[in-house]
């Protein structure tokens, strides 16, 4: 049996990085990853991939993974793609919202396209580097198949499917959508399904993308063009034409989709985007995910606390999923080591303390969740198609697009700092 202050189930991008700023500010810390370790071989067999998926990361973002010393490796790999641009359109209607300056010699950074494993390989390498590995213990390849509350003052015993079991004063569940811990703990979800399908895939494009984040408004959901990293020899001899796509239709219809030839689908897409940038010359790992939205009705409770996708979900069409999380992060271990300095060292994951956390972030996660919901209904579906809706839509994205302070205040939102 281990005594640890706090106990991180699930090692994905937020609980790692949570483990990780805890660990450098010296606070002892289990984080358990049911996946296996990696070795260095099979990391390098997943990196030699291009992945069609990418994570937005906002600046808020990469200075959290700055702070823990992953962003550094993430540069040094080469494996990310900045950009300077973000375009939002609509294709039957008037407005168009362009944010950055794209005339300046020296563009202001927006944010960064950046694969999963990219961040996931970074952070692994972290975990097991010298100046966090006293404070810091990893356990892979091991579920957790129960919880046990043994009051305030102890927290929470945790059992593992070979048997061992691990006491941690707060426990913490970063450990996805279907949360094992929020379930454990008999926390609710309100939930909201999109009936959308999501299509992912890379493709290759006759035009560059010159560091622009797009994304078209359609009216049968959102078409989003990702700047890829250029990975091979042949994709830095000819820069920036590989893009992360993922394209939002009605279920049926993406499944439909999802059937025909990869040929097809390329073209059925390049004719989506209005060949924005030409036709595709090549596509790859095309897949596809359902959407909806979620979050748990309380993110805490005596003695646990819920970051990331365990306390929420969000519409793909802003790629906000990733930051939210990543700003749960910044705001808990903010909170946790404020209090535990304040008690002058006696109080740590109190009650106060979570619902501290859970009041500065769940009206913001609930705002942001809401919000592209709306956006979602304002664009897509039969009622978004009405002229009522399209005049509304056509006004506003008019007016906001020659406002500047306000355009402004939109990528300093979209930015997270």
């Amino acid at each position: 049996m281990t005594n640890n202050h706090t106990l991180i189930i699930g090692s994905g991008i937020v609980g790692a990085t949570l483990a990780l700023k805890l660990a450098q500010a010296k606070m002892p810390v289990t984080l358990i990853d049911a996946r296996s370790e990696r070795d260095q071989s099979e990391w390098q067999q997943v990196l030699s991939h291009r992945d069609a998926r990418v994570y937005a990361l906002s600046l808020a973002s990469i200075h959290l993974l700055k702070d823990v010393g992953a962003w550094q490796k993430i540069a040094l790999s080469g494996r990310k793609a900045d950009y300077s641009q973000m375009q939002v359109w609509q294709l039957n209607g008037m407005g168009e919202l362009l944010f950055g300056d794209s005339d300046s010699s020296t563009p202001e950074l927006l944010g960064s396209m950046v694969e999963p494993a990219v961040i996931e390989y970074a952070l692994s390498q972290r975990l097991s580097e010298e100046d966090v590995s006293d404070c810091l213990t990893v356990i892979s390849g091991q579920k957790v198949v129960d919880m046990d509350w043994l009051g305030a003052e102890q927290g929470y015993r945790v059992t593992l499917e070979k048997g061992a079991t691990i006491d941690a004063r707060l426990l913490v569940g970063a450990d996805g959508r279907g949360s094992f811990v929020r379930r454990q703990a008999g926390i609710e979800l309100d939930t909201l399904d999109y009936q959308q399908t999501a299509i992912c895939c890379a493709i290759q494009t006759a035009k560059p993308h010159q560091a622009t984040a797009r994304q078209a408004m359609l009216p049968t959901g959102t078409l989003a063009l990702l700047p890829l990293a250029d990975i091979t020899d042949e994709d830095k001899a000819m820069p920036q034409h590989w893009q992360s796509i993922v394209w939002t239709l009605p279920r049926n219809q993406a499944l439909s989709l999802l059937e025909e030839d990869d040929r097809i689908i390329a073209d059925k897409l390049a004719a989506a985007s209005h060949y924005e940038l030409g036709a595709i010359d090549k596509i790859e790992s095309i897949a596809s995910f359902p959407l909806g939205a979620q979050q748990a009705k309380s993110y805490i409770a005596d003695n646990l606390v819920l970051i990331g996708d365990a306390a929420h979900g969000v519409h793909p069409l802003a790629g906000q999923g990733l930051n939210l999380g990543m700003l749960d992060v910044q705001v808990l271990s903010e909170q946790l080591m404020h209090d535990y300095a304040r008690s002058g060292g006696t109080l740590w994951g109190s009650n106060q303390t979570l619902r501290t956390y859970e009041r500065l972030r769940r009206p913001h996660n609930s705002l942001m969740m809401h919000s592209f919901s709306l956006l979602n209904w304002l664009f897509a579906g039969s009622l978004a198609q009405t002229r009522p809706i399209q005049q509304i839509r056509n006004e506003g994205m008019y007016r906001v697009s020659k406002i500047k302070p306000l355009m402004r205040l939109f990528a300093k939102q979209a930015s997270g700092v």
